[in-house]
């Protein structure tokens, strides 16, 4: 596959990304597992990008570098509604724990931490590109309290009530095992503790990222038989709403603000 054009990965690598990233140290359960394993050290984002995996069974693996644009540039910023909903006076508690599940890039993970020092911030992902992707911006915005580890958000290898926060942005719409993944997040979560949940409502907006990548897929003829669907899955508001009563929360508000649909639910 050819690299991608060079205007936009000029806006979205950093120019002196070339150290190798660092681990990046964050106390979030009392014994990790041995199973979460830390992303590997990378020299540039740049050359992650030039390097995906062609082998691979999964487009986010392959094209990472278009999910990555459809991130940073397309997708909507939620940030501040993040900001609002978890924290309402708008400054967290030192010390916080907030885990974003399914992070890709890690743009809403880089983000948190880099507004707020006090809190430790962790990425999960399944994708190891995608995890190299974040880790570099990590390292490039010199952030020493947001780490990236691989997981799955349907078997978490954290600890029960071992966070405070979650969030997890898109992460329905390919993600089969749903109220598998509301389970893990009422688990983790503190007594107290909020989670934001922000979901596409309609299935072209949320497909344009595997349109674009099977299309691609098709273009430099590489093998078919990737994992991710041809679409993307998008529930209605009262599935959407449905899926959050599976668990015991102490208070869930479901509401819709244009393309997107929100969930906070709060532990008791």
């Amino acid at each position: 596959m050819s690299s991608p054009p060079a205007q936009i990965e000029a806006r979205l690598v950093p120019s002196d990304l070339t150290e190798s990233a660092n681990t990046l140290k964050t106390e979030f359960t009392g014994s990790p597992s041995p199973t979460a394993r830390k992303s590997e050290p990378i020299s540039s984002l740049r050359e992650i990008l030039a390097s995906e995996d062609a082998e691979s069974d999964s487009l986010f693996e392959r094209f990472a570098w278009l999910y990555v644009f459809f991130r940073e540039k397309i997708f909507r910023d939620d940030t501040e509604r993040i900001v609002r909903a978890l924290w309402p006076n708008g400054n967290p508690p030192r010390g916080t724990r907030l885990i974003e599940l399914g992070c890709g890039p890690g743009f809403y993970s880089c983000g948190l931490a880099a507004r707020f020092p006090q809190i430790s911030v962790l990425g999960v992902d399944r994708s190891a590109q995608q995890l190299k992707c974040a880790t570099a911006k990590a390292h490039g915005a010199a952030l020493q309290n947001c780490q990236f580890d691989t997981d799955d958000v349907a078997h978490l290898s954290h600890a029960d009530s071992s966070v405070d926060a979650v969030i997890a942005a898109r992460l329905f719409t390919v993600l089969p095992k749903q109220e598998r993944a509301v389970a893990e997040m009422f688990r983790i979560l503190r007594a107290g503790g909020r989670c934001l949940i922000a979901e596409p409502r309609y299935a072209f907006w949320a497909s344009l990222p595997l349109y674009a990548m099977w299309a691609l897929a098709g273009l430099t003829r590489v093998r078919n038989g990737y994992c991710e669907p041809g679409k993307a899955t998008v529930l209605s508001p009262v599935a959407f709403k449905a899926l959050f009563a599976s668990q015991p929360w102490s208070r869930v508000e479901t509401w819709q603000d244009g393309r997107y649909q929100y969930a906070l639910c709060e532990k008791g």
